[in-house]
């Protein structure tokens, strides 16, 4: 499976502009570059909730999918938000289980520092970290 071609073919997260920029091995790395109609703020660039869940939940399935090579249902995601999402997105995701009925990933949203240009992992440092999530996926 292309794994990064599958989720570029996802419509909801080609509508939000998510990229998966690493995917392989249990572990996944995403981005989502920060624009006015991803905002729950008018007068600040402020990542909705929605915006940062999605970003989360797509990277935590692509970890996953990484090690079963098929599609993989969202059972469960629980998120802890810790900042606001004020720049740039970037995720990492690593599988903490992987079962034959279910999987379990761990997942870092990170918002890019100001003067920080593209993804963190590009040589920039990871940003602030804005939530933690933690996703239960269908692999069975």
């Amino acid at each position: 499976m292309d794994i990064e071609a599958f989720f570029e073919g996802m419509p909801f997260a080609s509508l939000l502009g998510i990229e998966i920029t690493d995917c392989a091995d249990g572990y996944a790395e995403g981005y989502l570059e920060m624009r006015e109609e991803l905002s729950w703020n008018e007068e600040e660039l402020l990542a909705h909730g929605g915006v940062t869940f999605t970003l989360a939940d797509t990277v935590g399935g692509a970890a996953l999918v990484s090690e079963v090579d098929q599609p993989v249902p969202t059972i469960d995601m629980r998120i802890d938000y810790l900042s606001g999402g004020t720049g740039d997105l970037y995720a990492e995701g690593e599988v903490v289980r992987c079962g034959g009925d279910v999987g379990v990933v761990d997942v870092d949203v990170y918002a890019a520092d100001d003067g920080d240009e593209g993804p963190p992992g590009d040589g920039d440092a990871a940003g602030t970290l804005v939530a933690d999530a933690r996703g239960v996926y269908k692999t069975g």
